[in-house]
């Protein structure tokens, strides 16, 4: 029972047309599923991901018209990552998003890697990362986009940040219930406080890390657009899917037992610092009800909701992408 790395992150957006503008368009990502949240069936749940739909390649955003500003904190995702292949790609993305007018920080090092941290239009946290030949989670399939290079394109998730008050609790879970392991630290890039802890899983790298950061200063994080819901992270098969639903119900956390979403399974729970973590398995895919080379191009639903199609789309508004 391991781990493989990040699965998919998945955040809130109060404009699914200028979202997928930015993350089609601006960063050249593949929309590899429009379908509908699964609680609330009147809300798209949009994925963009790598050219093949691979595990640990999605990010995905949950849309929500008129949703308030996200105010940054503790118990947060403050942060997640796209992997792009070397140093020389974020130099192509720094001119990029200069040329586009999406704000950015300097090109920087964080655990040893060079990253360009930037903001979408609606301030959600993002920093590409370089990987630069490094061994570990292998990267996905980039998608030929207008405008990027394949050598620059993005290729998958990179670390998350983790935002906490007190990091000891969730570092525990990480470690002693998930099966990661310690493998540096670094400093923070806020300027002084506690150097941010850096936790491994499966074959490690940028696609299997997560970055811990104690900031006892800041407020407690509110959810609205550009903020994180949860973070996932990908179990390989059912059979080990089955295993980790009796681990996580031993542990005594709160959890939410089998979830069924037709293109993976699911299972969450909140570590001690209220962060939603998800398991999710890499099979059976996204493309189990549209052919890989047209994904993303009409509304999917998993088989569950197929039967309610003309109900659903009656009550969701038009999407115009």
């Amino acid at each position: 029972m391991q781990l493989l790395g990040q699965h998919h992150v998945s955040l809130m957006t109060g404009k699914a047309e200028n979202n997928f503008d930015f993350f089609t368009r601006v960063l050249g990502m593949r929309l590899v599923k429009k379908s509908v949240n699964q609680d609330n069936t009147t809300s798209y749940h949009l994925f963009y991901g790598d050219a093949a739909a691979n595990p640990g390649t999605e990010i995905t955003y949950f849309d929500y018209p008129g949703i308030g500003p996200s105010y940054q904190g503790v118990s947060s995702i403050s942060s997640t990552s796209l992997r792009v292949p070397s140093s020389a790609s974020l130099e192509f993305w720094a001119a990029r998003f200069d040329s586009l007018g999406i704000a950015h920080g300097e090109i920087g090092s964080r655990a040893n890697r060079a990253v360009l941290p930037f903001e979408d239009f609606e301030g959600t946290r993002l920093i590409l990362v370089a990987d630069d030949g490094e061994t570990g989670v292998a990267p996905g399939q980039p998608w030929h986009a207008e405008g990027i290079p394949l050598e620059h394109a993005i290729v998958g998730l990179g670390p998350v940040t983790l935002t906490v008050a007190d990091p000891k609790p969730t570092a525990l879970v990480l470690t002693q219930l998930m099966g990661f392991r310690k493998v540096g630290t670094y400093p923070s890039p806020a300027g002084d406080f506690a150097d941010l802890e850096v936790f491994a899983t499966g074959e490690g790298g940028s696609g299997a890390e997560v970055h811990l950061e104690a900031r006892p200063d800041l407020p407690k994080f509110r959810l609205g657009r550009g903020g994180a819901h949860h973070v996932a992270f990908r179990i390989p098969n059912e059979d080990e899917y089955a295993k980790w639903i009796d681990r996580i119900a031993a542990s005594g956390l709160p959890n939410s037992g089998r979830v069924d979403r037709d293109y993976f399974r699911a299972l969450y729970f909140r570590e001690p610092n209220g962060i939603l973590f998800e398991l999710s398995t890499d099979t059976p895919g996204f493309d189990i009800d549209e052919p890989l080379e047209s994904l993303g191009e009409k509304l999917g639903l998993p088989s569950f909701l197929e039967p309610r199609r003309a109900e659903i789309e009656a009550k969701l508004r038009p999407l115009k992408l």
